[in-house]
């Protein structure tokens, strides 16, 4: 009697990974539906079968697994689908964002399985948010679920931080659960250290769905009581605004065509203070202290200056509006270095005289006469001729020191000050002298630092502060 072999062949089925969108039926996919309809077995949770209830073929059986069910799901797939069935696993959104496509990959592995595996995309529910927000993704964007669940708590906010720093648009998902309440506003927190307040803030609950509720607020005004975990946020970055309630975040196309109008030196120039601007720690402060502060640290690359430049409230306002409305005409500096650190072009385009008078042959008789410095005749002398010019100091602090004592004496009164002498020997006290001239706009580089680098760029800043607004420097270059 012979024996025959009888060879049995394992047919395997397919499982195929289906996102379907945010909730509404027009945003699912030509792709998933088509999967759908050739699916054998349909494994999911039994909220979503009412979104491919029409596109099932006759017999096509639905295995409901329960809400918070993922890996019993994700093995009924493989059960299924290793008996030969064509099996379509369907998530919300996007299957492959925080959704079932990972666990099904690493599933496969852990078993050692040789099921197929397609994943289709689907319109994720950030997308979704976006399109009824407007244009708030238009630039770099990265996705935080704030659920721990499964990831610890400290790498979550090490993400959010290095969001924020980023200057990413930043979409939250997963904000809130019942138990889980404090994490939003701590992210909110972790945000106004490195955001500007009045950064746009967008929410939609229920994306796409009946109920489906679309806001647009700040960063400062955001209440996390106003969502829940059918809610996405997205912050936009520094650059992104509102227009017509809606969030856009620009991709730069305008800014391109401003700055084709520029020389090339202006353009690095405004690469560089819009650097600065995304560097600094608190950006949310007055636009002339601001535009004071990032010429300060354009010129030094130093963001101490966060900490040691001084600006009396408007000072810089007030100081160009007497410039351009004329009453302000001429700046006076300790040393020629400051003047030469002027520009030239906003002088000329001003109207404003630029002078140091170190090297008029009245101060070195003067000097030796008195016994004073040659600094402090030159103030002396400038005092008689512009009492009321604005002063700039960047080296010689018995200059500022003698400026002090003229007004106190009734012979000056300065438009305002610069005071940013530099050195070891009473360069602090000098400029504390300043300070209670409450009347008389100051600018002051507190401590021993200054130069007369900073001295001029103060000078600077001043002369073209309407340009601050546009964030446009360097116009006289």
């Amino acid at each position: 009697m012979s024996e025959k072999s009888v060879i049995f062949a394992v047919v395997m089925g397919k499982i195929v990974i289906a996102g379907l969108g945010p909730g509404s039926a027009t945003d699912m996919t030509p792709a998933v539906i088509d999967a759908v309809r050739q699916a054998d077995v349909v494994v999911g949770y039994k909220y979503y079968f009412q979104f491919i209830a029409p596109y099932l073929q006759p017999g096509c059986e639905c295995v409901d697994t329960g809400m918070r069910r993922e890996r019993d799901r994700a093995e009924q797939a493989f059960s299924l689908a290793e008996r030969g069935k064509n099996v379509v696993v369907i998530s919300s959104g996007d299957a492959g964002i925080y959704g079932m496509t990972p666990l099904v990959y690493e599933m496969r592995r852990e078993r050692g399985s040789d099921v197929e595996i397609e994943s289709l995309p689907g319109i994720s529910a950030f997308q979704k948010a976006a399109s009824l927000l407007g244009a708030p993704i238009g630039h770099d964007v990265c996705l935080i679920s704030l659920s721990d669940l499964m990831t610890p708590w400290d790498v979550i906010e090490r993400r959010i931080l290095a969001a924020a720093r980023g200057d990413f648009v930043t979409a939250i998902y997963n904000p809130k659960s019942q138990g889980r309440y404090w994490q939003l506003y701590r992210l909110q927190e972790l945000f106004l250290q490195e955001r500007s307040s009045t950064t746009p803030v967008g929410y939609v609950h229920q994306a796409g769905r009946d109920d489906q509720t679309v806001t647009v607020t700040t960063l400062a005004d955001f209440d996390p009581e106003d969502v829940d975990m059918f809610t996405v946020i997205i912050i936009g970055n520094s650059q992104s605004y509102v227009d017509h309630g809606k969030m856009i975040t620009p991709r730069g196309y305008y800014r391109e065509q401003h700055d084709s109008d520029t020389k090339p030196g202006q353009q690095i120039m405004m690469e560089s203070f819009r650097t600065i601007e995304r560097e600094l720690r608190h950006r949310d402060i007055p636009l002339d202290h601001k535009w004071a502060l990032l010429h300060a640290i354009h010129t030094t690359a130093d963001f101490d200056m966060e900490n040691i430049l001084h600006t009396d409230p408007g000072a810089v306002a007030a100081l160009y509006n007497k410039v351009a409305s004329g009453r302000l005409t001429t700046i006076v500096t300790d040393v020629t270095m400051v003047v030469s650190g002027i520009r030239k072009g906003a002088l000329s385009r001003l109207g404003i005289e630029a002078k140091c008078y170190l090297n008029d042959p009245r101060v070195a008789e003067m000097a030796s006469t008195l016994g004073i410095t040659r600094t402090q005749a030159g103030i002396r002398l400038a005092v008689d001729e512009h009492p009321d010019a604005l002063f700039a100091f960047g080296n010689a602090p018995t200059a500022l020191m003698e400026l002090c004592d003229l007004i106190r004496h009734g012979k000056a009164h300065p438009a305002g000050i610069i005071a940013a002498p530099v050195g070891f020997v009473h360069v602090r006290e000098s400029k504390h002298m300043v300070k209670p001239f409450k009347d008389i706009a100051k600018i002051i580089v507190e401590g021993r630092k200054g130069g007369s680098n900073l001295a001029a760029t103060l000078c600077n800043a001043i002369l073209c502060y309407d340009d601050a607004a546009s964030l446009r420097p360097g116009r006289d270059l």
